[in-house]
């Protein structure tokens, strides 16, 4: 760790600014855990592995959800904010997450990418239409493994 120093003995101190500006970059960041918890380190632990298997239960039921129904990613995500509240690399995980779904967000709603996108759809729905037309003009409404050599 860089205390700012190269003597021994010595400790750099912080001016209020840096310290502010650290505060701000850091805010919210570690345990959340209350302080009677905080401050017996057995019982700290023990709350960190509690947290973290819950943690874990939540995670792992969200991927379970991804292919079976029901809201998988947004489970997985509800796992990922039991996690930080405790753990920091958890917390970092969840604000690039939230940052990165902001900006698709904000992407999606700009009026080129919605004109586009809504053109494509109409499009894909064209296609698909026509496809079906013509499958029922050849065949009527017979299933595709009910019909027989044409």
């Amino acid at each position: 760790m860089n205390t700012g120093s190269d003597e021994p003995g010595e400790v750099a101190v912080a001016s209020d600014e840096t310290k502010a500006d650290v505060a701000t970059s850091h805010q919210g960041l570690g345990s959340r855990a209350p302080e009677f918890i905080k401050a017996r380190r057995m019982l700290h632990v023990s709350w960190q592995v509690g947290v973290f298997i819950i943690g874990l239960a939540v995670v792992g039921a969200g991927i379970i959800m991804l292919p079976l129904p029901g809201p998988g990613w947004v489970v997985i995500f509800g796992g990922m904010a039991i996690w930080a509240t405790e753990f920091v690399w958890a917390q970092l995980v969840l604000r690039w997450t939230k940052r990165k779904v902001t900006e698709a967000a904000q992407r999606a709603l700009d009026p080129k990418v919605r004109r586009r996108n809504i053109t494509l759809t109409v499009i894909g729905l064209v296609i698909v239409g026509v496809l079906v037309g013509v499958y029922l003009w050849k065949f009527g409404f017979e299933m595709p493994w009910k019909i027989k050599d044409q």
